[in-house]
């Protein structure tokens, strides 16, 4: 048996026009995320936690940021692509641990729901799929409210 722990993470800035999502949620909000896809933070965190061990890629490989198939794609979509690459390899995923690091908004509310969309989307049980929120205490990007960032720990089983 061989056992992997991969590590990742993600940030984006907020901007106006778009919708936010995390987790796999839409959150309320006068602000969402920019980037290429639907900037989905936490789910891009958690495709480099799993992909780095399993594949030796990271979401810029697998999913590339010029490529317009993934121009507003919505990041359940990439994670459930990721996932079936990690299988095919020969890997089980174990478990997922993650942080959303935001002043703003409010995460933990969502929590719950997000558990359930990762675990689905990841085929492990929702008790197996922990997800915590945490300001910065008003210090650094995400404490001045400018973006979100996450950060995730997966560990792989062969």
């Amino acid at each position: 048996m061989k056992i992997k722990t991969g590590i990742g993470f993600d940030a984006h800035r907020f901007a106006a026009g778009r919708e936010l999502y995390v987790g796999g949620i839409k959150i309320d909000s006068p602000y969402g995320l920019d980037g290429h896809s639907d900037a989905d933070v936490l789910i891009h965190a958690i495709i480099d936690a799993l992909a780095g061990p399993a594949l030796g890629r990271d979401i810029g490989n697998l999913f590339p940021d010029n490529d317009i198939k993934y121009k507003n794609i919505d990041s359940k979509v990439l994670l459930a692509d990721a996932v079936k690459l990690i299988k095919d390899a020969g890997w089980t995923i174990s478990n997922v641990d993650a942080q959303i690091i935001a002043q703003k908004p409010k995460m933990a509310p969502h929590i719950p729901a997000m558990r359930k969309v990762l675990a689905e989307i990841i085929e492990i049980p929702e008790e197996d799929m922990t997800i915590k929120a945490t300001t910065t205490e008003k210090m650094g990007f995400t404490g001045r409210g400018e973006g979100v960032a996450s950060i995730a720990v997966a560990t792989l089983i062969k």
